[in-house]
């Protein structure tokens, strides 16, 4: 019995400390900044390709590795965080999301050290998802290169 009343005052708890969300209008904000995001990506592109004569593909890449660059900025001037409180994950799930998990991360660890620091826990975020995509890749990799052999595809 004493149990049971521990675990309904805990969740009377949570339930009052937990901070009230509006899930409608945390994914409309997230569908904005995503959108945002993308729509900037798509200018990059466009802009690349028309202004400076640049294949789509080579500006895909430039597109890419400016958007790294403006969220490794906003995130060294602390103002990508208030993108990510305001769009969630909008803002956290593109290119620039991961980017900014990087940098904060080197951020985060440079009073330790170059080495010890940075060196060590720069990709404490990201290195999960750089290992599993690299083994997944690999992986499929090695099916379609099978798939080929045998005729499949």
């Amino acid at each position: 019995m004493a149990s049971e009343q521990k675990k309904e005052e805990y969740q009377e708890y949570v339930r009052q400390n937990s901070p009230k969300t509006n899930l409608p209008l945390q994914m409309a904000k997230a569908f904005v900044m995503g959108g945002v995001i993308c729509c900037v990506g798509q200018f990059i592109v466009n802009t690349a390709a028309e202004q400076f004569g640049i294949g789509k593909e080579t500006a895909a890449g430039w597109c890419s590795m400016i958007l790294i660059l403006i969220s490794a900025l906003l995130t060294g001037f602390n103002l990508y965080g208030r993108l990510v409180k305001w769009g969630g994950a909008g803002a956290l799930v593109p290119i620039t999301g991961f980017a900014n998990s990087v940098v904060a991360s080197a951020i985060e660890y440079k009073t330790e050290g170059q080495v010890y620091g940075i060196g060590c826990k720069i990709f404490t975020i990201a290195g999960p998802v750089i290992l599993y995509g690299i083994v997944t890749s690999w992986g499929l990799g090695i099916l379609y290169w099978l798939g080929k052999i045998m005729g499949i595809l």
